[in-house]
């Protein structure tokens, strides 16, 4: 799977997930599930001919190690993989899943230890939370060299434009207005 672009629906709340799937954008999210639900998500999302992320941080009654990577591949097969974790981002990668480093940019120091894991991980991808700032936007771009996808805290269409304008490939965004 290519990196995605655009506008992600991203699933929060279930309620959210037949809406998702009604648009017409190719891959959706999904950000918080149980364990017993992903598989049949994940399956009901190919059906409609979508590809699926699973943030694999926020599926309850998964641990985050090779075993918990073992049974996604197996049984539930998403087309790629969120993670704010490297274990998780390596994992993904050796078993050709895309894979998206999440990071949450809260100060300088934040800002440098994640530079420092996304090298050691080497992501397809990254998220950055908050999607609010367009300026470290195009600076993780450049730093990196890698993808950018937007996400968190994005309420607007227009702050969706200045992430795309920043240099963000797409935006992931659980507001249902903006899909």
């Amino acid at each position: 799977m290519h990196v995605p672009t655009g506008i992600l629906p991203a699933i929060r709340k279930m309620k959210d997930f037949d809406k998702a799937l009604e648009t017409g954008y190719p891959t959706i999210v999904i950000l918080e599930t149980r364990l017993a639900q992903i598989k049949s998500l994940v399956a009901h999302t190919k059906k409609s001919n979508k590809n699926i992320l699973i943030h694999f941080d926020l599926i309850q009654g998964l641990k985050s190690d090779d075993y918990g990577m073992e049974y996604v591949l197996r049984e539930i097969k998403p087309d790629g993989i969120l993670s704010t974790r490297a274990n998780v981002i390596r994992m993904a990668k050796k078993h050709g899943l895309l894979a998206i480093q999440r990071v949450f940019l809260l100060d300088s120091l934040a800002l440098e230890q994640n530079l420092k894991q996304i090298e050691n991980a080497k992501p397809d991808c990254i998220e950055v939370l908050p999607g609010l700032i367009p300026t470290m936007i195009q600076s993780i771009n450049e730093q990196t060299k890698l993808p950018v996808i937007a996400g968190g805290l994005i309420k607007t269409s227009d702050q969706v434009r200045q992430a795309l304008e920043a240099g963000a490939v797409g935006v992931s965004t659980s507001n249902t207005d903006l899909w």
